[in-house]
């Protein structure tokens, strides 16, 4: 009785010592493997998993290969820790299911595919100014009334600040300016709004009333319909115009929303001043924009990666010439590197840094890596990095891998930096037919 009592629990301990086991491996294997990687085309590449009976299922044909057979819509196998091969055959993206021992689900792994190319990394500051699709809701407000009351018309509507105006009374509406000719001329109907919250379209019913104030019909909504300032353009691709800048969105100062963009140009602009950044207060590049010359290119895309479009012809006689190749996010490494910058308004120089942390997380965002300010002349004229700087192009062993996107306000010397992979992709999905001949942005 005693011995088959052993024997059960030496059986229940060896049971137990596999499912342990096996939920280390998994653990480790699903820690150990990316979330996305990015790949250059006609290149290949081998990746050890170090997995047991790693089961791949792609979403997808045609857009790479491993250990050269076709990725199908079949499963491709892999036992333990044979290397896989990776060959990309074609710009796209296919999503690669990962299971264990085929049916333990372990993570999907985005592999996007781009093509091996060289661009030009700039540094140069820019102006730029962007129209959006529609009017921003940035605030509401009351007011008193001729006949003493207090009302907040938009408000009761049920319009929230970060809504989007798209159409009043079934058309849509160019510009703030004929917004308030209308409210002169208006007759004292309601106004029918379409506007846009989040990713959904609603409809509205407002009811404006003669403010006792101006005397005029009012809708207590502050809207805001374009914007400008100085960034940093971070490269070009000479053969195709197409270009990347800031690395992170333009958003609404007040609301944080993310500006739709309607259109938008990059001009000239001209550095007066730099406001050196100190602890708890970012510093600035203080310049103007140049608007009485030909704009320098066109924005057809505001995204949280930055802004891109198409530069005009005779722009690129205004930035550098030198091509540089592509660094991968698995090419960056702990250490030093540069960035490039004007902030002196004359001139693009290079200044020391390094790059102190990779971030797996953030690897599709604008905070991929953190990165500190060693250059004592850029100490010296700015206390590390200031605003103006986002685009600011990150080299390292003679490649591009990133650009500046973001200053720690606790420390000026420090910041993030998105990888230049992101920024790729962007250009990739624009249209080179953009209409370089848009309405001018207010």
């Amino acid at each position: 009785m005693s011995y088959a009592k052993s024997g059960k629990n030496k059986f229940i301990f060896f049971l137990l010592t596999c499912f342990v086991v096996l939920t280390l491996i998994y653990i480790k294997t699903i820690f150990s493997l990316p979330s996305q990687i990015t790949l250059f085309e006609n290149r290949e590449y081998t990746y050890d998993f170090k997995s047991p009976f790693l089961n791949i299922k792609p979403d997808t044909e045609d857009v790479l290969m491993l250990e050269s057979r076709d990725v199908s819509l079949n499963s491709v196998n892999f036992k333990f820790s044979t290397p896989v091969m990776f060959k990309p055959q074609k710009m796209g993206r296919v999503n690669l299911n990962m299971v264990l021992f085929g049916f333990i689900p372990l993570k999907t792994m985005q592999v996007d595919v781009i093509p091996d190319r060289e661009v030009v990394p700039c540094g140069n500051t820019i102006g730029v100014k962007i129209n959006m699709e529609g009017f921003l809701v940035v605030a509401l407000s009351e007011f008193e009334t001729i006949d003493g009351k207090s009302l907040a018309p938009a408000k009761e509507a049920g319009i929230k600040p970060g809504d989007l105006i798209v159409e009043i009374n079934k058309k849509p509406v160019e510009s703030i300016s004929q917004l308030i000719k209308y409210l002169d001329n208006f007759d004292g109907k309601s106004i029918h709004v379409k506007y846009k919250r989040g990713n959904s379209y609603h409809n509205a019913i407002i009811e404006p009333a003669i403010s006792l104030e101006t005397k005029k019909y009012q809708l207590g909504m502050w809207l805001r319909d374009s914007t400008a300032g100085i960034g940093t353009l971070t490269f070009y691709d000479p053969e195709t115009k197409k270009f990347g800048a800031l690395g992170h969105g333009i958003t609404d100062v007040d609301t944080g929303i993310l500006m739709p963009l309607d259109d938008g140009e990059i001009v000239e602009s001209s550095i007066l001043a730099v406001k050196k950044g100190k602890q708890g207060e970012p510093g600035e590049l203080k310049g103007i924009l140049i608007e009485d010359k030909e704009k320098l290119g066109v924005i057809s895309k505001n995204c949280d990666q930055g802004i891109y479009g198409i530069l005009n012809e005779n722009a690129k006689n205004e930035f550098p010439d030198k091509l540089y190749s592509i660094g991968l996010k698995n090419e960056i490494k702990l250490g030093a590197a540069s960035i490039m910058s004007n902030i002196d308004g004359k001139s693009v120089e290079e200044f020391d840094i390094e790059i102190q942390k990779i971030s797996e997380r953030n690897a599709s965002g604008s905070k991929g890596m953190m990165i500190k300010v060693t250059d004592k002349r850029l100490l010296e004229a700015t206390g590390g990095i200031v605003q103006g700087m986002s685009g600011s192009p990150i080299l390292q062993n003679g490649k591009l891998i990133g650009a500046v996107t973001h200053v720690l306000i606790n420390d000026p010397t420090k910041g993030y930096g998105i990888f230049i992979e992101n920024m790729i992709k962007n250009i990739d999905t624009l249209n080179t037919n953009v209409n370089t001949n848009m309405k001018k942005a207010s």
